[in-house]
């Protein structure tokens, strides 16, 4: 399919993006590469991950969150500061931030005020546990979130300790959620012309993904707790479903339905089991699950993972190969999808960057317009442009370092 050549839906439309680390800058990433002009507040130090563990800047992290930004420094803790970014929010059609609750506020920049300054604002506010309630002031970081949220505690092997996941999955999940919530209220907006408050929590977000593991403990009962099951289903309730041994590595396998065992049963050249009183069915098979696992991973580890994957799918069976980060990087349909791409960086050569999982094919999709900013470069050229401030007053605030990146 073909994207359209019309305008891109937020084109128009001026995001003032606070946001910092990853569910901040991630929402304002999506709403870049929907057609809005994002222009990202920084304070006189930067969003912290321009900083990387060497102290190198322009980590690859914040080139992959920032892309199609523009930044600008504003000091806020300084009343002009304060001053200049309600001056913005008068321009703007969203906000977006992610501090803790109650750090807007005791800079002035309430959700009353910003209100009040421009009705019409969307004000998106992302946090770890939401505006209200008893966890509101706790600290919150991708890490805690797992924990709290239960998913930490349902990952792992029944024999060890809780695993939090490896991918950042509170921080991207609680910023597409914001995403979604800013999107509603730009929608109601625009048939009653009044702005709102949205929020989301990572907390919440993360609790949604528990479908499986809480359906199974409340249909267990109070106190009965599914444990850990590793690489199977957490209700141990089908089989095969696992990770497998292959020649060069592990692939992972699941057979839903009663037909995808008929079909991987032909594969393995044993179409015999399909029929096996003690495998016939789901329920069968899952009491069995060490015997079907012993049956399959025999099967595949004669083979590679790119001949399992490619011969199972073929035939109708779910499998895909367990990749490195090295293969994602390099794999041909991200490429060929240009969701992950190479553009050349001034200072670092090639440098490989994500553009939006959302597609949309009545108009154009958006790729990489701009690198990731250098901290500041835009401040000057935004606040001639949408506050029509001339030399002087921009030299009085860089001489106040109101708008100057700290040394």
């Amino acid at each position: 399919m073909t994207h359209g050549t019309g305008p891109r839906p937020l084109e128009g439309y001026l995001v003032l993006d606070m946001g910092q680390v990853y569910n901040g800058p991630y929402c304002g990433l999506l709403l870049g590469f929907m057609g809005a002009r994002v222009i990202k507040v920084e304070p006189p130090v930067g969003d912290s991950i321009r900083l990387g563990p060497t102290h190198a800047d322009d980590r690859t992290s914040f080139l992959r969150l920032n892309a199609n930004k523009e930044s600008i420094v504003l000091n806020l803790k300084d009343a002009k500061g304060r001053e200049i970014l309600l001056d913005l929010a008068k321009k703007a059609d969203v906000l977006v931030e992610n501090f803790k609750p109650g750090i807007m506020d005791g800079l002035g920049l309430s959700w009353e005020t910003l209100h009040e300054t421009n009705p019409r604002l969307v004000v998106g506010s992302g946090s770890a546990f939401g505006l209200s309630g008893p966890y509101r002031n706790y600290p919150g970081m991708d890490v805690t979130v797992q924990a709290m949220s239960g998913i930490t505690s349902i990952t792992g092997h029944p024999d060890g300790e809780p695993v939090k996941c490896g991918a950042a999955v509170s921080d991207f999940l609680g910023g597409i959620h914001l995403c979604a919530g800013v999107l509603a209220a730009l929608l109601q907006r625009n048939a009653t012309n009044e702005g709102q408050l949205v929020e989301a929590s990572m907390y919440e977000a993360s609790v949604m993904t528990l479908m499986t593991s809480l359906g199974a403990m409340l249909d267990n009962g109070p106190g009965v707790l599914p444990e850990r099951t590793g690489n199977l289903i957490t209700n141990l309730s089908y089989a095969p479903y696992n990770l497998y041994p292959a020649k060069d590595g592990h692939v992972t396998m699941f057979c839903f339905t009663e037909r995808h065992w008929e079909l991987l049963a032909e594969e393995m050249g044993r179409p015999e089991l399909a029929s096996d009183a003690r495998y016939a069915t789901r329920l069968e098979r899952a009491s069995r699950m060490a015997e079907v696992d012993a049956l399959v991973g025999e099967w595949t580890s004669q083979r590679t993972r790119a001949e399992l994957t490619a011969q199972l799918n073929e035939s109708g069976v779910p499998c895909a190969p367990v990749q490195t980060l090295q293969e994602v990087s390099e794999d041909e349909h991200l490429l060929e999808r240009g969701t992950e791409v190479r553009v050349a960086h001034p200072d670092r050569g090639t440098v490989q960057l994500t553009t939006s999982p959302i597609r949309m094919h009545g108009s154009p999709h958006r790729g990489i317009d701009r690198l990731a900013p250098e901290l500041g470069e835009d401040t000057e050229h935004v606040l001639s442009e949408l506050l029509g401030m001339n030399e002087e007053e921009l030299a009085v605030l860089r001489g106040s370092g109101v708008i100057s990146p700290a040394s």
